[in-house]
């Protein structure tokens, strides 16, 4: 299913439309997410821990890392295989890696931290993670 061979390795140009388009998709994604839909969600659960505004250097850095993480793992090996099904499975499962990291790990050591929470949060890691992964994936197909 997986390729790891020494296929023709995506050009510069390539790479960065593909990380362009893997942060801008997890920011738009997110801002849905967390902005329209999520919102309330959170501050029911998690109530006086939420800032009234999020911080938005520590925010600026994840999402230049985590898009970084995406494209590192997931989209230039797909890149490499030509599967889109390659970066669609390897960018979901660093979601659940990452998003399951953070959401056991808030659940094993915060008392605010509901299964049901985690369980929300998990999902949206692997479902924008995919989405993500997978577009920019097309993005950078189509410069080839």
């Amino acid at each position: 299913m997986f390729t790891l061979s020494a296929a023709k390795s995506p050009s510069m140009r390539q790479i960065l439309l593909a990380y362009v388009v893997t942060l801008l998709a997890v920011l738009a994604l997110d801002l849905v997410w967390l902005g329209l839909l999520m919102g309330p969600t959170y501050r029911h659960y998690l109530g006086d821990l939420m800032l009234a505004q999020p911080r938005l250097i520590p925010a600026a850095l994840f999402y230049l890392l985590y898009s970084a993480g995406l494209l590192v793992f997931g989209i230039v090996p797909a890149l490499r295989a030509q599967s889109w099904r390659q970066a669609t499975c390897l960018c979901g499962l660093l979601g659940l890696v990452a998003y399951g990291t953070y959401d056991l790990t808030n659940q094993a050591t915060l008392t605010v931290w509901s299964p049901m929470l985690a369980l929300m949060d998990i999902g949206w890691g692997i479902a924008v993670s995919c989405i993500a992964g997978t577009l920019a994936y097309f993005a950078g197909k189509r410069v080839a």
